[in-house]
């Protein structure tokens, strides 16, 4: 009866103490965590929020996936790209522009105006081991519920080819072939990711060290089944390729 309650004990005092060390990494994190979207003067609403991006760098880098900034721009409406700082009403919007985008990673580093903001540092390229406690900070469904960051927290599942099967030969692409060819390794996770979340930093748990980017969540039916009935999988594009990226544009982190 002694042993069985004190590994109890040892159990609460485990997960406190990893509830501790994440609420103490987001808090050095949050204020990195951006919304990446467009500002459109004469639109409604002006302010449209896309997806999330993460600080590097100088501070005045900004990385996110390439689908979340791959619409073009309407210049005749002045339309701007931009990166919404803050949270909630209080959030400020600065101009951006891209420097370094990838589309086979489907990774985009945007620049911003203003002054610098707190940055995220980059773990190295050597990936993850399976069954490692990550987390990531982004903005879910935040085109509707706005600018207010959340936290989703969860764990390595598997290191998978970013190949995905499909049901029907007839729903293979071009592009899917391209990548059949040459798949590269993705971070699967058993935490549920949604629309906006995309662009998110997953980071290490204990020293909030980016080790990949949210880029996609497996869907099942339908983009808005995603929303009531999510797969669950969630994949997260390694830090290593967004090395390769930066390192290629010259881009100091």
């Amino acid at each position: 009866m002694r042993i069985f309650t004190t590994l109890i004990l040892f159990f609460c005092l485990s997960i406190t103490t990893v509830k501790a060390d994440l609420a103490d990494t987001l808090e050095k994190v949050k204020p990195s965590v951006v919304g990446i979207g467009v500002y459109t003067p004469t639109g409604r609403p002006q302010n449209s929020l896309f997806g999330t991006g993460f600080v590097i760098g100088n501070g005045q880098y900004v990385v996110t996936n390439e689908h979340v900034i791959g619409k073009e721009l309407d210049e005749s409406i002045l339309q701007h790209r931009v990166v919404f700082v803050g949270s909630g009403k209080s959030g400020k919007i600065r101009k951006a522009q891209v420097v370094a985008r990838s589309e086979m990673y489907d990774l985009a580093v945007l620049k911003i105006e203003g002054v610098p903001l707190p940055a995220l540092t980059l773990a190295q390229d050597k990936f993850q081991r399976e069954g490692s406690y990550v987390a990531f900070t982004g903005f879910p469904i935040g085109s509707v519920l706005g600018l207010y960051p959340v936290t989703h927290r969860g764990i390595i599942a598997s290191i998978t080819p970013t190949t995905v099967p499909v049901p029907d030969s007839r729903q293979i692409s071009i592009k899917m072939l391209k990548r059949m060819r040459d798949p590269y390794l993705v971070y699967q996770l058993d935490a549920t990711a949604y629309p906006g979340n995309s662009g998110s930093a997953l980071y290490n748990i204990d020293t909030g060290e980016v080790i990949g980017v949210i880029n996609k969540v497996f869907v099942q039916e339908t983009k808005e089944s995603v929303i009531s009935n999510p797969s669950g999988i969630t994949y997260a594009i390694p830090v290593k390729y967004l090395r390769e990226l930066l390192d290629k544009n010259k881009v100091s982190y």
